[in-house]
């Protein structure tokens, strides 16, 4: 195979997560414009999964639509400017994607522009739907988190899997739009366990290191880390400082615990990608938000990882690994 092939191979794979230029050819096509508070290369994969959906509703990139990518490199206060360039790009659709940060800056940056999200938690709670069955406006969505009902069974598997722990903390970034929400239902659903809960922010790299020394120092013994797209790109650098202090710590996405993770507990966030794709076809083809429902999922998925557990000289209950849907040995 000549090099001129190999490189042409190599540009149509970096399709999925490339910014393409608008050139005379493409521009009579609808453009998607594609929000994210994530990176290009961390969101390869589900960006693939959204094009799945999207092309299942009939529209595939640079054949009918356009997709143009805008990134915020978990740089939160980027995102009003991204979204303005793409309301004055005058887009189809915006796609919302990288949790609750993009959904809410894109609606407060259009009340015309469909808007179509993935993953923010609670949409109701964050005032961006009406109601689930009747989103209202120009916004709907998919969504995997549950936030509020997964961070509450999270924590109730951690003390079930530490029973020794009396204090268990919680990592959240607040730099997340209504931070102050996630904490307040993490606190509520201590509460009603009768556990003692520490709350550790952390929204940059620094703070993280800084936050696992407080871990060790108050002598934490399980940690539940907030559902978060900075946590989630910083998914290698968590899971080895929980290996690096002997924490034993739950996380959201399956992901992490297919790196070393000790515990997840979550749904599906390829399949909230998917339908966020199928539902900006639907969109294109000239549906209305106000007619779409939020999805939110069915089925969450309790993975173990049970190499990390011995490492951390726990002994997993039997009744988490009947529940389990994955033990990774």
């Amino acid at each position: 195979m000549n090099r001129g092939l190999k490189r042409r191979q190599a540009i149509a794979l970096l399709g999925a997560v490339a910014v393409w230029p608008i050139t005379a050819q493409t521009q009579q096509l609808p453009v998607i414009g594609f929000l994210s508070s994530r990176s290009a290369v961390e969101s390869g994969p589900v960006v693939a999964v959204f094009r799945e959906g999207l092309s299942e509703a009939g529209y595939d990139d640079r054949r009918n639509t356009v997709i143009e990518y805008h990134w915020a490199e978990n740089q939160y206060d980027r995102l009003p400017s991204l979204a303005a360039e793409l309301v004055n790009r005058h887009v189809a659709v915006i796609v919302a994607a990288g949790g609750a940060p993009s959904a809410v800056t894109a609606k407060a940056a259009t009340a015309t522009i469909p808007i179509v999200f993935t993953s923010v938690g609670d949409p109701v709670e964050l005032g961006l739907v009406a109601s689930l069955s009747r989103p209202g406006g120009n916004i709907t969505g998919t969504d995997s988190t549950l936030t509020a009902e997964l961070d509450a069974k999270r924590l109730q598997l951690l003390r079930e899997l530490v029973p020794s722990a009396n204090v268990i903390a919680a990592l959240i970034n607040p730099n997340r739009p209504l931070s102050e929400l996630q904490v307040g239902d993490i606190k509520k659903s201590a509460r009603s366990l009768g556990q003692e809960l520490l709350v550790v922010p952390a929204g940059t790299d620094r703070d993280l290191d800084a936050a696992f020394r407080t871990l060790k120092q108050q002598d934490v013994k399980a940690l539940l880390v907030g559902t978060d797209p900075f946590f989630a790109s910083r998914r290698e650098q968590l899971v080895a400082l929980a290996a690096r202090y002997a924490i034993p710590t739950s996380y959201q996405w399956r992901d992490f615990t297919v790196a070393g993770g000790l515990m997840s507990y979550g749904g599906s966030l390829a399949g909230a990608y998917r339908q966020a794709g199928i539902y900006t076809g639907r969109i294109l083809k000239g549906e209305s938000p106000v007619d779409l429902p939020v999805m939110r999922p069915t089925k969450f998925e309790l993975v173990i990882n049970f190499k990390t557990a011995k490492a951390l000289g726990l002994t997993v209950p039997q009744s988490i690994l009947a529940r389990a849907d994955e033990v990774i040995e």
